[in-house]
């Protein structure tokens, strides 16, 4: 509207100093004035107009520039930035020395930045596990189990966890543990034991005699069990310890036990209810994955979120670890600016391609429209300057 009133009032001033100018010299410097103006903001308004539209509507060669080319500007515009933005140089000399490091380490030591992020991971997790095809990760994770498990040599490693038993004395323990509940078990089960020897001795021995016998009998028994237990030194010990060290050494040698246990192994990952197990594995893990990840108080969480403040503390001190960090920061940034530059390219002109030309045309001009403008008034503003030197320098010279 500005540019416009100017170019009107440039048309007024001319038409009243044309009237003027016979009978008033000075109106001729006016007149020349305002023409060159007018000039001026005819040939700025067309050249701003023919950029966008047809001037007037009419379809002048060379106008409605950006309707036209509208494709070849955005395949321009994808080579500029891919040319100018997108080259492993520019990238790199702009990240070097930007300390992105340390800053994410100052950003993440944050207790809620660490709270925001492990939120985002749980739901990256949660999102993975319910993407995934259960069926095929059923199956896969049970070939694993299965596999590793029957890789494993049973007798061997029995061999080795006896060994284990022999130098914590743990079988000593077990041993004391056994007596004990031996010792109990006679003593709850007297009467049963006094019974059963009735029914097998013979009628004609007398019950008294029957009495002494079990009682004799009954006290050895139980006396010996209370002598291993309470002697450390006992004989019966030694003999364990030396029958316990000969089943380890054949556990871990003889081909026998180890061909028994290979087999009693693979009855057992056989077995239907042990089949089950492990197929119903990966459904167990997914429905704890997707409860741990969902709760924000879940153990998971928690160890998460004090996970990532440790992680940013330390990074934020450790220079080394920045170091590291930036390093590999610039490397990846440059390397997908360099691997991945063309298709950014392609990805702006054949966006640009996919907009309505007339509606592109509007965009642009509501964009820059204001300066364009002031062109306009400029153009009004100078060609009227240059009038007047003209027509002054005429004045002057003839």
């Amino acid at each position: 509207m500005v540019a416009a009133a100017m170019l009107v009032l440039a048309a007024i001033v001319f038409v009243i100093a044309r009237g003027l100018e016979e009978s008033n010299g000075w109106a001729g410097y006016v007149r020349a004035t305002a023409e060159a103006a007018m000039v001026g903001a005819f040939a700025d308004w067309f050249a701003v107009t023919a950029l966008f539209r047809h001037p007037l509507g009419l379809p002048i060669p060379h106008t409605a520039i950006i309707e036209k080319r509208k494709d070849q500007i955005g395949e321009s515009l994808g080579g500029f930035v891919q040319e100018n933005f997108l080259t492993r140089e520019i990238v790199t000399d702009r990240l070097v020395g930007a300390e992105l490091a340390r800053r994410i380490g100052g950003w993440l030591k944050e207790p809620e930045n660490a709270k925001t992020v492990g939120a985002q991971s749980a739901a990256v997790v949660a999102g993975v596990t319910e993407v995934l095809q259960d069926d095929t990760v059923q199956h896969g994770m049970e070939q694993v189990v299965l596999s590793r498990v029957r890789s494993i040599p049973v007798t061997p490693l029995v061999g080795k966890a006896v060994d284990v038993a022999i130098e914590g004395e743990h079988h000593q323990r077990l041993l004391e543990m056994t007596l004990s509940g031996m010792s109990g078990f006679m003593d709850e089960n007297q009467e049963t034991f006094r019974t059963r020897l009735a029914e097998e001795s013979p009628w004609w021995v007398p019950e008294t005699v029957d009495d002494r016998v079990f009682d004799k009998i009954y006290e050895g028994v139980a006396r010996f069990l209370v002598d291993i237990r309470t002697q450390p030194n006992h004989p019966f010990r030694g003999q364990l310890d030396a029958k316990t060290i000969e089943i380890s050494e054949r556990l871990k040698s003889d081909p026998e036990l180890e061909a028994r246990g290979q087999k009693l192994r693979d009855e057992i990952l056989d077995h239907p209810e042990v089949r089950a197990w492990t197929s119903s594995l990966w459904t167990r893990i997914k429905a704890g994955l997707v409860d741990a990840t969902n709760d924000p108080s879940s153990e998971l969480r928690v160890r998460l979120d004090e996970a990532l403040i440790e992680a940013g503390a330390s990074l934020e001190k450790d220079p080394a670890l920045q170091a590291k960090i930036d390093q590999w920061i610039v490397e990846s940034v440059g390397y997908i600016a360099e691997q991945f530059r063309g298709e950014v390219a392609e990805l702006i002109a054949s966006t640009v391609k996919r907009w309505d030309a007339a509606e592109t045309s509007d965009r642009l001009e509501l964009q820059v429209g204001r300066d364009l403008q002031f062109i306009r008034i400029n153009g009004t503003i100078v060609g009227g300057i240059a009038g007047l030197l003209i027509y002054t320098l005429s004045e002057l010279a003839f």
